[in-house]
C-alpha cells in the first residue's frame, strides 16, 4: 500500500508563486510515473506535469515555462514549483503515481494511487 500526501497549498495573487510538495510512503518498491494533477470547480481531473522513472517529464501547454517538477528519488518526494500564478490556476492539485508501464503522458486512468489533494487559489 502507497499513500501520498500533499502540501503547500494556498491562496496567492496572480503573478505570484508556490511550491507543492508531496511525500510517499509505504511499499514504494518501484515507480513507473509521478505526476500532479489538478481538478478544477465543474471540471475534469487534468495532468499538469509528471516525470517518468527514467527522468523524463512532460508539462501542459497551460503551464509550460511556468511550473517546474522535481523528484527527490532519496526522499521519495516530488516537488511543483508554480510561478506566474494565474486566476485558472485555481484548482485542487493532487500528486498520483503508477507501478506498471502506463502511456506517456500518464493519463488520470493509468494512475494506481492519489494523495488527498491541496488547493490552490488565485486571486486577480
Amino acid at each position: 500500500q502507497v499513500q501520498l500526501v500533499e502540501s503547500g497549498g494556498g491562496l496567492v495573487q496572480s503573478g505570484g508563486s508556490l511550491r507543492l510538495s508531496c511525500a510517499a510512503s509505504g511499499s514504494v518498491y518501484r515507480i513507473s510515473a509521478m505526476g500532479w494533477y489538478r481538478q478544477a470547480p465543474g471540471k475534469q481531473r487534468e495532468l499538469v506535469a509528471a516525470v517518468a522513472a527514467g527522468g523524463s517529464t512532460h508539462y501542459a501547454d497551460s503551464v509550460k515555462e511556468r511550473f517546474t517538477l522535481s523528484r527527490d528519488n532519496a526522499k521519495s518526494a516530488m516537488y511543483l514549483q508554480m510561478n506566474n500564478l494565474k486566476p485558472e490556476d485555481t484548482a485542487v492539485y493532487y500528486c498520483a503515481l503508477v507501478i506498471r508501464g502506463t502511456p506517456w503522458p500518464p493519463p488520470t486512468s493509468a494512475m494506481d494511487y492519489w494523495g488527498k489533494g491541496t488547493l490552490v487559489t488565485v486571486s486577480s
